[in-house]
């Protein structure tokens, strides 16, 4: 384990990194690895679609030196998007939840496609697909373009935390919404729901 980072801003770690939230460095999404930094149980070399800029940034941020991407981390297609084979697509909807930028559109039981323009080509839907029937293109979007510095990506990261955030309130929402609605029904006593009635006729009076 590393020394933990207290005189570093965990906020400041996490705007080093790219926000695709693909989860190639090994944790849940950008801000859990910038947790792992900042406590000093993760280096600083486990994010691919970052590139030498968010190691460099790391480095300086961090004090340390600048090291080459982890040996155990798997490679990203930089500029690539998601691109649903919809003749094959089943409908099955499991490609839905883990895409980190509501990329993908489509019911139940329905057809579904890719917004381009806002895949970051994470390939999280990929690993999700039952009849692999999605798979990466080259194409150059406002979510996937590669920059050469922080500050030249700083609006697209900013764009895809953003996204990433509505994502999970939305997933939270329906989570929610689907154990309210198998909750069980508690029937008001008696005494309750006369006080309920007595109570609304007399401010109708």
């Amino acid at each position: 384990m590393l020394a933990p980072r207290p005189l570093v801003r965990l906020d400041s770690i996490d705007a080093c990194l790219p926000q695709t939230q693909c989860q190639r460095c090994g944790y849940a999404d950008c801000r859990a690895y910038a947790e792992a930094m900042h406590s000093g149980d993760a280096l600083i070399n486990r994010c691919p679609p970052g590139g030498d800029a968010t190691r460099e940034a790391l480095a300086a941020l961090l004090n340390q030196p600048s090291v080459s991407l982890a040996d155990d981390v798997d490679g990203y297609a930089a500029e690539h998007v998601a691109l649903i084979d919809e003749a094959a697509c089943i409908g099955c909807a499991a490609c839905l939840p883990p895409c980190p930028t509501d990329a993908i559109i489509g019911a139940s039981k329905r057809m579904h496609t890719v917004i381009a323009a806002e895949c970051t080509g994470c390939e999280l839907c990929i690993i999700a697909c039952p009849v692999d029937c999605i798979s990466l293109v080259p194409v150059t979007t406002p979510a996937n373009c590669v920059h050469a510095s922080l500050a030249e990506r700083a609006s697209q990261s900013a764009m895809l935390r953003d996204r990433y955030d509505a994502h999970k309130r939305r997933l939270l929402e329906r989570v929610e919404a689907k154990a309210e609605a198998h909750a069980p029904k508690v029937a008001p006593d008696k005494k309750t729901l006369l006080a309920d009635i007595l109570a609304r006729a007399k401010a109708r009076t």
